[in-house]
């Protein structure tokens, strides 16, 4: 069930005055959730027929629905190729997962390294969907 509600965004100004791109308010997460093998198996894109029948992991649809209903963002992404977009909604929606959008096409491989300008926070599903406590851990960045 796609939503469009939009969260009030927060104007930013840099050293020199000018708007730079606005940020959330604080209390707000953007939630960019992984599928396969995040909310269910991990089924490759050369086996499609297996993304309609697969269940979504315990406690999946239940946390992220909360997060959403709390007014945080959720958005799906995936490695799914924009021929499993049809598919991959009717699943989201017949599983009723909560979410504002779906961004298709994920490069594969994993080994993700995300730059950005703005705070990024990663969270490694390992198994098994609860409440997010805060953890101090070793991060790379630049000199």
């Amino acid at each position: 069930m796609e939503n469009t509600h939009k969260q009030e965004l927060k104007t930013l100004r840099n050293d020199n005055g000018e708007l730079i791109s606005p940020i959330l308010p604080d209390e707000v997460k953007n939630f960019l959730i992984d599928i396969d093998g995040t909310i269910c198996d991990d089924i490759p894109n050369e086996e499609p027929e297996r993304m309609k029948t697969c269940l979504p992991y315990p406690d999946a649809q239940e946390t992220i629905n909360k997060w959403y209903d709390e007014g945080h963002i959720i958005t799906f992404f995936t490695s799914r190729t924009e021929e499993h977009r049809v598919m991959t909604e009717e699943w989201l929606r017949l599983h009723n997962f909560r979410y504002h959008g779906l961004l298709m096409n994920k490069p594969r491989g994993g080994n993700y390294h995300w730059i950005d300008n703005h705070i990024v926070r990663a969270t490694r599903f390992k198994g098994q969907f609860t409440d997010l406590v805060i953890k101090t851990k070793e991060i790379e960045v630049f000199k």
